[in-house]
């Protein structure tokens, strides 16, 4: 078929399936798009035109609406996904920071922004940077750095070769991330004569991959030679499907159940193995027992510096590790026995060959005490009460009690994600979704605006700090368009709360994070507190908007906000520093080593310390 490159493009996308478990699944939903010069003529075209299935999305902020497509493909359990156009220039390097979410993220990510003209005839041309050392080098080239696969298509015939490559990346489990095809402006209308095996229906078939017996022998020596284990479960567990086979084997041999950021949710919060979150931003329970653990399963997890308290959590001086992931990168953290397999199988074999030798941990009656106190503590966390206001604890208690248990909460930065990875309790699989490989501000409501995409049946909450919302809030706008309903849980505090918090516990006094107007008599951001009214910010938009000082008026706007159809506004007003505490976990950032402030000097003392507990590697 005669075809301009972009039709091709668009032919070709919309003929992409995989398969899963058996499960026939058309790959690419629709395209996130904003226009201009370096594309609107191009894949504009090609999409205006017609002859395809797929739905085009209007964006008002390139990145976010690549956040929304990074969000959609996350609760999709990345075997859908929307791809994301732009124009070149500043459209196109919007998109850098969302490229670099799905790729810390392991979700996949297609980007198509334009760029310069290939035969240089016009150029420069508008938003053209020129690089007097290297005319190829042009703003795409900075995608390079966050993307799994980058390609430019120079000719049209390149397209082939291009697509194939990226959606060899896009569907692998092992190496998914953001894919760029940058497509100078001129190639995408440019024709050639496409062969129609290209074009026709494609099926990319993500197999679960199996230990070998090798790595299943050394798992099972590696827990055999254990007696208080624990298992982490992380976001592979999520995208295997593997909550339910996670929880069998965690209660076949006694072992303590962890959550990462990324496979919290999945596993009843009440099931009596259960701690709940680890780490950093995790909770008491799941890092006492981590603390006395002498080996670590980690499955499905990159080992991040939250989850293992910056390499500082396992305190056992005889601890070991083994991590299950398919991704040979992350099997290999931190000195594991590495078992390079998809979750749900290697779990299924190493459970067969373990059940042989009936292998039984030695946790005994402490857990249920460590488990009963951490469920005192979360209950203390949800009934604070303060006279001069509502805490940040209190109101995410009273939404997760008085939202369904089917509704999907979602989180990325500042300190929300703390308190929900400590206090939150998840009944039904898939309904927590967080964003923290990246924890991306700006995420939270192009997040909710994608999860509501991809379950449009499913009531989403987003919680989002007054800082988050200041940074990135414009596709609210989009959701209002497109008649999906999100409920946006804004927790003004009035600042940075979460970095204050690091801040003052390294010993520097609040400085730049608290949003406070210049004082005219110090010359310095310390002067009064800048009120703002979010809640008219979201009903000039055509949101429903609620202003919550105390739990009775947030109580009767979650009930209320039921019975809308548009996009709603919680305008929560809570108190500075009425978020919850870490507990007993360590996180190492950098420290002055000379300071005139003695809390400074403490602090960096504090941190050598702890570098002495910490493994190296």
């Amino acid at each position: 078929m005669k075809l301009t490159m972009s039709q091709a493009l668009v032919k070709f996308l919309d003929n992409q399936y995989v398969s899963f478990d058996g499960v026939e699944t058309k790959f690419v939903d629709g395209i996130f798009g904003i226009f201009g010069h370096g594309c609107v003529v191009g894949i504009g075209q090609a999409l205006e035109q017609g002859g395809h299935s797929l739905k085009f999305y209007q964006g008002h902020n390139e990145q976010g609406m690549a956040h929304a497509a990074i969000a959609f493909a996350k609760q999709k359990n990345r075997r859908q996904i929307i791809a994301c156009t732009s124009s070149i220039g500043p459209g196109a390097l919007n998109m850098v920071t969302a490229a670099g979410t799905a790729t810390a993220n392991r979700i996949p990510l297609l980007l198509l922004p334009g760029d310069t003209f290939a035969c240089r005839q016009p150029d420069p041309v508008l938003q053209q940077i020129e690089q007097p050392t290297n005319y190829t080098v042009t703003a795409n080239d900075a995608f390079k750095a966050v993307c799994k696969y980058w390609d430019r298509v120079s000719r049209p015939e390149q397209l082939m070769t291009a697509c194939l490559n990226a959606m060899r990346v896009l569907t692998d489990p092992a190496e998914t991330g953001a894919v760029c095809l940058a497509m100078p402006q001129d190639v995408e209308g440019e024709a050639f004569d496409y062969p129609d095996y290209f074009l026709k229906k494609r099926v990319w078939y993500i197999d679960r991959r199996s230990p070998t017996q090798r790595e299943i022998e050394a798992a099972v020596k590696a827990i055999m030679r254990s007696e208080k284990p624990i298992l982490i479960v992380g976001g592979g567990v999520t995208y295997s499907e593997a909550w339910e086979t996670a929880r069998f084997f965690a209660e076949k041999f006694n072992i303590p159940i962890c959550e990462t950021q990324a496979g919290k949710g999945n596993i009843r919060w009440d099931l009596p193995l259960n701690m709940g979150g680890i780490g950093v931003t995790g909770g008491p329970a799941a890092n006492a027992v981590a603390k006395q653990a002498d080996l670590v399963i980690a499955v499905g997890t990159r080992l991040t510096d939250f989850t293992t308290a910056s390499k500082w959590g396992f305190q056992n001086p005889d601890v070991k590790m083994l991590s299950i992931n398919v991704c040979p990168f992350d099997a290999f953290k931190m000195d594991s026995t590495a078992v390079i397999a998809d979750a749900k199988t290697a779990l299924l074999d190493i459970m067969g060959a373990l059940s042989v030798r009936e292998y039984y941990s030695t946790w005994g009656e402490e857990l249920a005490q460590i488990k009963e106190d951490y469920n005192a503590e979360v209950d203390r966390c949800y009934s604070v009460y303060l006279k001069e206001g509502l805490s940040q604890t209190r109101a995410l208690g009273e939404i997760n009690k008085l939202i369904d248990k089917d509704a999907i909460a979602i989180g990325s930065s500042g300190s929300l994600p703390g308190c929900m990875q400590r206090l939150w309790r998840s009944s039904v699989p898939k309904t927590y979704h967080m964003e923290y490989g990246f924890s991306c501000m700006g995420y939270e409501i192009c997040g909710a605006l994608g999860v509501k995409l991809a379950e449009p049946d499913r009531e989403v909450y987003t919680m989002v700090g007054d800082g988050s919302f200041l940074m990135l809030h414009s596709e609210l706008y989009t959701a209002v368009m497109e008649g999906a309903k999100i409920n946006v849980m804004l927790f003004d505090n009035s600042g940075w709360g979460c970095i204050e918090n690091l801040q003052n516990n390294q010993g520097t006094d609040t400085f730049g994070t608290r949003f406070q107007a210049r004082n005219p008599l110090t010359g310095m951001l310390d002067g009064a507190i800048v009120p703002i009214d979010f809640a008219k910010i979201a009903e000039g938009y055509g949101c429903k908007a609620y202003t919550v000082t105390n739990v009775a008026e947030l109580r009767d706007a979650l009930k209320d906000s039921k019975k809308q159809t548009v996009p709603c506004l919680f305008d929560i007003k809570v108190v500075h520093g009425s978020m919850s505490e870490g507990y007993d976990a360590w996180w190492r950032v950098g420290v002055a080593e000379v300071s005139t402030s003695e809390k400074v000097q403490a602090a960096y003392e504090d941190m050598q310390a702890n570098i002495e507990k910490a493994r190296l590697y």
